[in-house]
């Protein structure tokens, strides 16, 4: 499977995957500045190398591209992707508009080819021990969930200026839908708080902090999520809570410490533990086990602000690629595939308008609502 990495500020960290994948041909490399794609086709040993997205498109060779670039981007690029015949791994969100995310997933349909948004979080190391002890049954029965996503985008490129927190939502939406592998059904959020009117004007989006409830499709079980951009003082936190009917897990307050898991004891009280969160290497190919942990990219003065400042993600980039390649060549079933993806991505795009309309209920388009 040859690969073309679309964007080399954040995507230059699969490249040594891809690179080390036994599946897998590192083939090219794609950005529009071409002293950066330069540099980094040297220090990566990239022959292929394109200035023009519509280049690598055309290019018979091209097997599959992973697309890195900015956020406007994702939706025209991936669909214009699909429509020259090539399968696509996409960085989130999946578009920014409900069309772009329709479209997308009427052309998966139409040509069989694989789409999968590379949500990070759903690969995580502490994601994958939560969905091992839900899988095992050690949660018992899912009575609620919440994750948050809290982050200063001061410094970060423009186009993030006064971006609607529930935008960029993915992180936090991905992970509450992925553990049961539910669809989420309707959505109602609120905003609060307010950013300065430069920000706020960008978008027309004046809130600090947007918070969302997320009743699932088939299920008695609703899910809670909230998002903060810009002026809100916090540390950086992705965090992913479940509440089981035996066991409850909650993301630690502050980055390194360790989570703590709630067992319910009978006729005790509930019983809480912090708790050592294994890595997931096993699950990996021998090539790129490697890869799960912090640093090994390259230098950190050429790691992307994205993956230090989220703490190496989770370990979550090799599984992508892996899961990805695997999806693509055995004709498998990604998560989060097209469908998928597109509803994670639209409960962002509805939850914000919900907390425009004063946290009108939204249900979600009927295209994001049926897997078949």
């Amino acid at each position: 499977m040859k690969v073309a990495i679309i964007g080399l500020g954040f995507g230059a960290e699969f490249i040594p995957i891809y690179q080390a994948h036994p599946r897998a041909e590192m083939y090219a490399i794609c950005q529009r500045n071409e002293d950066k794609l330069n540099a980094t086709g040297d220090q990566f040993g990239i022959a292929k190398r394109y200035t023009s997205f519509e280049d690598v498109l055309a290019d018979p060779e091209v097997d599959a591209v992973h697309i890195n670039t900015p956020i406007p981007d994702h939706g025209p690029q991936s669909i214009k992707a699909l429509e020259a015949g090539k399968h696509v791994a996409c960085t989130v969100p999946m578009a920014t508009t409900v069309e772009d995310c329709k479209r997308i997933v009427e052309l998966t349909k139409e040509t069989g080819l694989i789409y999968m948004m590379m949500e990070t979080v759903v690969y995580s190391r502490e994601y994958l021990f939560v969905k091992e002890m839900y899988d095992k049954g050690e949660l018992g029965r899912i009575q609620f969930l919440q994750a948050s996503h809290q982050q200063d985008m001061a410094g970060w490129p423009g186009y993030w200026d006064g971006l609607p927190p529930m935008h960029y939502a993915t992180h936090c939406v991905g992970p509450v839908l992925g553990l049961q592998r539910k669809l989420a059904e309707s959505v109602s959020c609120v905003g609060s708080g307010k950013i300065d009117d430069a920000q706020a004007n960008v978008y027309g989006s004046p809130f600090a902090i947007e918070s969302c409830h997320i009743q699932m499709k088939d299920s008695d079980v609703a899910a809670r999520i909230y998002r903060s951009l810009f002026e809100t003082a916090r540390q950086y936190r992705e965090s992913f809570d479940v509440y089981g009917s035996k066991k409850s897990y909650e993301w630690p307050l502050i980055e390194g410490e360790d989570p703590v898991l709630h067992t319910l004891g009978k006729p005790e009280p509930e019983i809480p533990e912090r708790v050592k969160v294994p890595d997931y290497a096993h699950l990996l190919p021998n090539e790129i086990q490697h890869f799960t942990g912090r640093g090994v990219y390259d230098a950190d003065e050429h790691q992307h602000l994205s993956f230090t400042q989220g703490a190496g993600h989770g370990g979550s980039h090799p599984h992508l690629v892996d899961n990805f390649i695997g999806a693509v060549l055995d004709k498998s079933n990604p998560y989060p595939n097209a469908v998928e993806s597109a509803n994670i991505s639209c409960v962002g795009i509805l939850a914000h308008e919900s907390a425009m309309k004063g946290g009108e209920l939204m249900r979600m388009p009927d295209f994001t609502l049926s897997l078949d």
